[in-house]
């Protein structure tokens, strides 16, 4: 099964995203819903953009690892960010999570007056394609 990302020589290229994306006939799909800052005991992880993003990726690698696929398996991801939070720290903190080995999804990120708890400042959702 192939994943091909499209970043057209016409378009800018960034590092962090695609700008499109061709998923293979007869894939399984695997849908990540919305994930937080929230650690195994449904506690608040960190107060900042930085920790709660590294958080909010941990927790969308549990999700696919449980469904047998990794974050190379990703070519969708939908990040929803409280407004008047610096994407500058979002983005060094997810930066960690982007080796390599794993091709950059295609990115949307949408800022919003505010999350299901009042403590979140960042929820990631993510579609991944595998065999």
């Amino acid at each position: 099964m192939t994943i091909t990302r499209i970043n057209p020589d016409t378009m800018h290229k960034n590092p962090a995203f695609s700008q499109g994306a061709v998923i293979e006939s007869g894939a399984k799909l695997v849908y990540v819903g919305g994930q937080n800052a929230v650690n195994a005991k449904g506690e608040v992880v960190g107060k900042d953009i930085g920790s709660q993003t590294e958080q909010a990726l941990k927790n969308v690698i549990t999700v696919l690892e449980a469904s047998g696929a990794t974050l190379a398996d990703v070519f969708k991801m939908t990040i929803y960010m409280v407004d008047g939070q610096p994407l500058e720290e979002g983005y060094k903190a997810a930066s960690k999570f982007l080796t390599p080995d794993v091709p950059p999804p295609t990115v949307s990120m949408i800022k919003v007056a505010g999350l299901a708890n009042p403590n979140y400042l960042i929820e990631i959702e993510a579609v991944a394609a595998i065999k």
